[in-house]
């Protein structure tokens, strides 16, 4: 049987059908719509694709992307790549994400041959490690019938990556908290070397946790049916070599949220205390009247 983590692998190596053109199918994690993170990982192997290796080994070091339409789980999603600027140490790429003739994802991508420079980084917060705090706890049978089917999908399935969360937050009753955490992650299983993989796999992993951020002064979940959360942008810097299936420290803030928007920013380090990546993203952040719930979206 197929393991979790393989078939996100699969998920994540986009099917070649020309020199630009990818295809990609989608998994259903629980969600109305395809997961953001899925969509910019997918995105990224393609633009990944597109660099000759062979010729000047260059590696992603920031992608943007602005998320256009829901994605429909059941249709695959064509990657047209752009290949916009081949400089002397820099490349861009630029992806267009389409389903049923429209694109519901827009990335850009820069790439850079490996250079020595100047170093700093702000330092690693001082948390538990990830062996000092207990894995979560499943959801009660008696609790988890009463949810839609959708979050009863997302709550008891068992997803490629596991997740200790240093202030845990009990999402299906929010208590108003100050708009910070920090979370260790890692894949559940070993995968390849290859850098390419790991950073898809962290573009993946980058879209969990962030934006619900933005609902903790305001007690708040996206597990609520009253309350709409859509990722509108993303954007992902790699700063220094990692590995997705090593436990990585996901520290996030929320500096302001306005107009039914929230803002997200994370820092990204590994146990060791290096800063590998950052991360910051925009999205709505709607309470309906509790008459007008709808399903909650998860992403």
């Amino acid at each position: 049987m197929t393991s979790p983590v393989s078939e996100l692998v699969d998920l994540l190596a986009v099917e070649r059908l020309e020199d630009n053109y990818f295809r990609g199918q989608s998994r259903d994690i629980g969600t109305k719509y395809v997961f953001g993170g899925q969509v910019i990982g997918q995105a990224l192997s393609a633009a990944q694709c597109t660099m000759d290796s062979a010729k000047d080994a260059r590696a992603a070091h920031s992608l943007h992307a602005y998320f256009l339409r829901a994605g429909d789980i059941d249709a695959p999603i064509l990657y047209t790549v752009d290949r916009t600027r081949d400089g002397g140490s820099f490349s861009v790429r630029r992806v267009t994400a389409i389903q049923h003739g429209q694109p519901i994802l827009f990335l850009a991508a820069s790439f850079q041959h490996e250079e020595d420079g100047s170093e700093h980084q702000l330092s690693m917060p001082e948390v538990p490690m990830p062996e000092d705090i207990e894995p979560a706890h499943a959801v009660p049978p008696e609790v988890l019938a009463k949810l839609p089917t959708k979050v009863q999908r997302w709550l008891s399935r068992q997803g490629p990556f596991e997740f200790r969360h240093v202030y845990p937050r009990d999402e299906l009753r929010p208590p108003k908290r100050p708009p910070y955490q920090q979370v260790w992650f890692r894949l559940s299983e070993k995968v390849d070397d290859a850098p390419e993989l790991h950073r898809a796999l962290l573009a993946y992993a980058s879209d969990f946790h962030l934006l619900g951020t933005a609902t903790f002064p305001h007690g708040i979940s996206y597990y609520q049916p009253n309350v709409q959360m859509a990722s509108l942008d993303h954007a992902l810097w790699f700063h220094r070599p990692f590995r997705a299936d090593d436990w990585l420290l996901y520290s996030i803030d929320s500096p302001s949220a306005q107009h039914a928007r929230g803002l997200a920013r994370g820092s990204i380090y590994d146990r060791r205390g290096r800063l590998v990546a950052s991360t910051a993203q925009e999205g709505m952040i709607r309470v309906l009247p509790e008459s007008a719930g709808r399903p909650p979206q998860v992403g």
